[in-house]
């Protein structure tokens, strides 16, 4: 089933998204909730080292931080996974062999996308072939904005097929890159349902200040019920 267009071509009401977010920051939580949720922040969050400069000492420090979180607090959770460049993902497997921590690695040219196909399945076969459990790929953004959403789409199916059972998760990279949030018409939904059918997960960065407002977050956790709706779960 199709998404309802208008559903994808909201725009942001910044006057209402100010004053929701400062009736949140005035309510009161309990304390036992407070930590109920920030529990289930810290289980979510992957660890993230993607610098040029990146090494294994550097990765080897991050994964000793994400399995020594707990030292002083027993009683909190794992996070999620370390995400690490390609060359990284064996240094990051073997610090993590005994913590039930994922790993996750970036893939077809992250961060720009600017490669050939055959170079992005080749990049994905060896991080799965290292030990990854996800893989983070980036979409051809180019092709993307100038139409091209079937060249996009399939790209998605043979990354996600490379993939094997590995767990892939799409980066649509800044949502600042595609005016009305990706789907402003019928046309992108069409090739959007079809991307869905893929099984992986779907990852937005904000540009600038991004994430760091309140206002871009709230926004931007709004749209989940959409997704929700969009994608059946």
């Amino acid at each position: 089933m199709l998404a309802n267009k208008s559903m994808f071509s909201q725009t942001v009401d910044q006057v209402n998204v100010q004053e929701r977010v400062a009736r949140l920051f005035s309510r009161s939580i309990k304390k036992e909730s407070k930590v109920a949720a920030l529990n289930n922040i810290l289980s979510m969050i992957d660890l993230t080292t993607l610098e040029g400069k990146d090494s294994p000492g550097k990765v080897r420090q991050l994964c000793y931080k994400a399995a020594h979180l707990h030292n002083q607090f027993p009683d909190l959770p794992e996070v999620a996974a370390v995400c690490v460049f390609p060359p990284m993902v064996p240094v990051a497997k073997k610090a993590l062999r005994r913590t039930g921590i994922k790993i996750a690695s970036v893939a077809t040219a992250f961060p720009s996308g600017m490669s050939t196909l055959a170079a992005k399945l080749e990049e994905v076969k060896a991080v799965v072939g290292a030990g990854a459990d996800e893989v983070d790929m980036v979409i051809s953004r180019g092709a993307f904005l100038r139409g091209e959403y079937d060249r996009v789409g399939e790209e998605i199916a043979k990354v996600k097929e490379t993939c094997c059972e590995v767990h892939l998760k799409v980066i649509l990279d800044y949502v600042g890159s595609y005016p009305g949030f990706l789907f402003a018409d019928r046309e992108k939904n069409r090739h959007e349902t079809s991307w869905r059918d893929q099984q992986g997960k779907v990852s937005c960065t904000i540009p600038g200040n991004g994430a760091g407002n309140p206002g871009s977050r709230l926004a931007l956790f709004g749209t989940v019920p959409f997704w929700c709706q969009f994608f059946g779960q």
